[in-house]
């Protein structure tokens, strides 16, 4: 062993699907001792192949290292896992997808039994994990001490983000940019359904999507400004009330192409319920306010 590998911080891994499993593998190859344990022991004999000490039991593997690596199925896996073991002067970061509310808890819940905490939230797919330019990164909040402690560890599978000294924020930033993923995937969903039944090709029209979608992207910047300043008629150049004039037509086209409105029936209805309010020179942003309780 190289006296480089042996500066490097050594890491327990919990959790061995897809996900753990790439993290995992990173860290073995940039050096790292890792030590590694599954509720299904047969996932780690690969990993044991390529050097990394599989432990018994969950808490033998908490006790091998002070950093200890969360990637489980859902918070309440954590708790399963984790019930019972000493997690004193253990420094846990939680990768586990879960909500703000449950990292929040989760921190609490890890002061109380001794441990230093970061929550995750991995902006990536496994492929993605530990492979330069993928563009993968971590959201991570909490302990700003101790994400500075093991930045250089943590940033070996994949970039890292930190978000703010409120455990949540991982986690909220991670649901706020995939619920972003998922409008986006939704549009995409409608208008492929437009052409669906006519002599159009789909990968000739998905090239003219992707670009528009591209164009259409720095509008967020926009609504962020206009959010922070509280004037949502600062530079807008299509209206409110202009775009609500033009849903017809949209709906009209769905109709007239046997798809069902569904994806844009609320969206639309939303503008219309701010248009009534008198707001007709804002541009969309005011939306926002009527999905805020």
């Amino acid at each position: 062993m190289t006296q480089n590998a042996v500066e490097k911080t050594s890491v327990t891994m919990l959790g061995l699907g897809a996900m753990g499993t790439a993290l995992a593998r990173t860290w073995l190859a940039a050096g790292h001792p890792l030590t590694v344990w599954n509720r299904t022991p047969a996932r780690a004999a690969a990993l044991a192949a390529e050097g990394a000490r599989v432990a018994d039991s969950a808490a033998e593997a908490v006790a091998a290292n002070t950093l200890v690596i969360v990637c489980l199925l859902d918070d309440s896996s954590v708790d399963e896992v984790l019930a019972g073991i000493d997690l004193a002067d253990t420094d846990l970061v939680n990768l586990t997808t879960s909500t703000p509310a449950q990292a929040r808890a989760r921190a609490e819940w890890a002061n109380e039994r001794g441990a230093r905490y970061l929550d995750g939230g991995i902006m990536a797919v496994p492929p993605m994990i530990g492979v330069p330019g993928a563009g993968s990164y971590v959201f991570y909040s909490g302990s700003r001490e101790l994400f500075e402690r093991h930045q250089e560890t943590l940033g070996v599978p994949a970039g890292t983000t930190y978000v703010g000294m409120d455990a949540g924020f991982a986690a909220l930033h991670d649901m706020a940019l995939l619920s972003a993923m998922y409008g986006m995937f939704a549009g995409a969903a409608h208008a492929f359904a437009l052409i669906h039944k006519e002599d159009i090709d789909p990968t000739s029209l998905a090239p003219m999507l992707a670009d528009w979608l591209v164009a259409m992207a720095p509008a967020v910047h926009q609504t962020a400004d206009h959010l922070r300043s509280g004037d949502y008629t600062k530079g807008v150049v299509s209206t409110l009330a202009m775009q609500v004039a033009g849903t017809p037509t949209f709906l009209r086209t769905a109709e007239q192409q046997g798809v069902s409105p569904e994806l844009l029936s609320p969206y639309f209805e939303l503008m219309r319920r701010r248009l009534a309010e008198g707001s007709g020179e804002e541009d969309l942003t005011g939306v926002i306010n009527l999905l805020v309780h």
